[in-house]
């Protein structure tokens, strides 16, 4: 039988269970999403979901990094050139949906920094643990695009829309220690416990009633499922502002690692 895994160039994989698929973001800077990260974390959830030998997924990142964020590269694409926009979109769109859709039960372990497409698995994911000092960032508007990815669609779920519209529109760090007890986050622990913590965790659901346990997740992703037209609406706003001119400023002050100064406002 081939290996379903084979194909992937920035995803590690190892099982710490028979049943347990641990997927590592791993590219040797800080795990970024350049242009295969992205695209190999739309696929993964429909290979995880087909492959029978596996009842629960682990996703993490690695070295001391979860991940931070996207590439340049790929947000200068996405500025530049229309079919680039239009496959990143559809990547994103996927990434989202295929993790939502995915039967088997997934369990994230971030530390370090999460940004971007990363965090989107990271908080989509069926239990979300971060280390105490683990940087969350939804970095969408100081980059001067709409808040799109996964942000609208679980964070009002997840921490209540007052909490969620504070982070989303200034861009705020929150530590895990913080996500935990908003409810952003499932679990805070201390980093030396975090691979243990999602191992045994992802062990219990691997080794528990299967169909209870898909079943149970695939009712509860209803929530999600009834925000799709939110998402797809702030997915392609998001979408929008790359071809705007508060993206080409946003990503000139991270390359000049300064802060942003934005064309005054344009009537709406």
């Amino acid at each position: 039988m081939p290996d379903p895994y084979a194909r992937y160039r920035r995803l590690k994989f190892d099982k710490p269970h028979a049943s347990v698929l641990r997927i590592t973001m791993e590219n040797g800077r800080m795990n970024t999403t350049d242009e295969v990260l992205h695209a190999e974390l739309a696929d993964i959830w429909r290979d995880v979901d087909k492959d029978a030998s596996i009842n629960a997924a682990i996703v993490t990142g690695a070295g001391k990094v979860f991940s931070a964020g996207g590439d340049f590269s790929i947000i200068q694409q996405s500025i530049d050139d229309f079919q680039s926009r239009a496959r990143q979109w559809r990547e994103a769109r996927e990434i989202v949906y295929n993790l939502i859709n995915c039967s088997k039960p997934v369990v994230s372990a971030m530390r370090g920094v999460a940004v971007g497409a990363g965090l989107v698995c990271g908080l989509l994911a069926d239990i979300s643990i971060a280390t105490r000092d683990c940087r969350i960032i939804d970095g969408h508007t100081r980059l001067g695009v709409a808040a799109g990815d996964h942000a609208a669609i679980v964070w009002p779920l997840l921490c209540g829309l007052a909490k969620a519209k504070y982070y989303l529109l200034l861009c705020d760090e929150v530590l895990g220690t913080e996500a935990e007890r908003i409810g952003l986050v499932s679990l805070a622990v201390d980093d030396r416990e975090l691979d243990a913590k999602a191992v045994e965790i992802a062990t219990r659901l691997a080794e528990g009633a299967q169909s209870a346990i898909r079943w149970t997740k695939y009712a509860l992703n209803n929530w999600l499922r009834a925000m799709g037209p939110t998402f797809d609406t702030s997915l392609a706003l998001e979408f929008l502002g790359f071809g705007g001119p508060e993206v080409k400023e946003g990503l000139a002050s991270h390359r000049e690692k300064r802060a942003p100064a934005f064309p005054p406002n344009t009537p709406l």
